[in-house]
């Protein structure tokens, strides 16, 4: 799973950063599907290219953060377009023209672009789903989800809360080890840990729980701290990230 971290404050007022949520997830997944559609390597591996290109770009987002997030799903890539091409059913034909031969084994020219295409497109949805999630806030996200796409307050919020409850757990698991070196216990993994860290996360969602119910979430029409709307940027982002996808698969 690739998080979606806070922004830093060049990230928010980068172009992407300023993009409306919605525009840049219906874009992924716009561009999600022409990944699907196209039979050949190229166009995918091309939006890979310019997802990363307007992440560092557009978004502001720090090389090494990109690297962070791309490098175990592209090792992933690799690995899936290699098993592919040894075991596809384009190995067993035999008019097919032979690429590599060892003993019994037999790779196609058919079963190396089936590879690369797995591959390829393994690729693209890694630096797609990069891009977007460092180059959006899971606040505005949530914000732009119950204001403009009508979703449920009470889940968005409370997703976004859960989600953000997350990181909580591993400072729970440090205080907890912490403290049993205190007691002179040893500090690395026990079983006991595992119940302590289960009470403490259904005490913090039941305190997270009282919180949401005393700000009155789904109990009528809200207001809202952050307003959204649609602004010209939005508009120029969503042709541009249209256009730049039908340029790629034509």
């Amino acid at each position: 799973m690739i998080a979606i971290a806070p922004l830093e404050a060049a990230q928010s007022r980068s172009v992407l950063g300023r993009t409306n949520p919605l525009v840049k997830l219906g874009l992924a997944a716009l561009w999600l599907l022409g990944f699907v559609v196209t039979p050949r390597a190229g166009p995918p591996l091309a939006l890979a290219a310019a997802a990363l290109v307007a992440a560092l770009l557009l978004g502001r987002v720090p090389p090494v953060a990109v690297l962070r997030g791309l490098a175990p799903l592209w090792t992933a890539a690799i690995g899936i377009a290699f098993f592919t091409a040894l075991f596809s059913a384009a190995n067993a034909d035999p008019a097919a023209r032979v690429v590599f031969a060892l003993g019994t084994l037999r790779i196609t020219d058919g079963a190396v672009a089936d590879g690369l295409l797995l591959g390829a497109r393994v690729v693209a949805i890694a630096a797609v789903s990069v891009a977007f999630a460092r180059s959006t806030s899971p606040t505005a996200l949530v914000d732009a989800l119950v204001q403009q796409a009508r979703l449920s307050d009470r889940f968005a919020y409370g997703a976004l809360a859960a989600y953000q409850a997350v990181p909580r757990l591993s400072l729970d698991l440090v205080a907890l080890r912490e403290a049993r070196r205190l007691r002179g216990l040893r500090g690395d993994w026990h079983p006991r840990l595992l119940v302590a860290l289960l009470v403490l996360a259904v005490r913090h969602a039941e305190r997270l729980g009282l919180a949401m119910d005393a700000r009155g979430f789904g109990r009528g029409p809200r207001s809202h701290f952050r307003p959204r709307a649609w602004g010209p940027l939005d508009l120029v982002v969503g042709l541009g990230g249209v256009a730049l996808l039908g340029a790629v698969l034509a």
